[in-house]
């Protein structure tokens, strides 16, 4: 599957690791996690915007819910943005994959 997946393409899994270690960085100055600032962004995009997270473990579901109680400001949400522009480097799926919408 690596061989074909964009994100494990040569250079696209050590930008991705690169802008993990920017996000991690960002979320410790904030006193939040990864996934507590990720959740975080989603929440900042606009009201009509719900996340789902799942998890399986009452650990993660607790941290999850901690994302409610912090608010990135608009310099945050612009350093993600500047981090990630596009949601990650390679694409998730092949253009081949890519569903036909009518």
């Amino acid at each position: 599957m690596r061989r074909f997946d964009e994100r494990w393409q040569p250079g696209n899994f050590e930008r991705n690791r690169h802008a993990v270690r920017q996000l991690e960085a960002l979320a410790a100055s904030n006193g939040v996690t990864v996934s507590q600032l990720a959740l975080a962004w989603v929440l900042a995009k606009g009201d009509d915007i719900v996340p789902i997270p799942g998890t399986r473990h009452q650990t993660r579901l607790l941290e999850n819910l901690g994302a409610a109680s912090f608010e990135l400001d608009g310099q945050d949400v612009a350093q993600i943005e500047a981090i990630l522009p596009s949601g990650g480097f390679g694409a998730r799926y092949a253009e081949k994959q890519l569903p036909q919408w009518i």
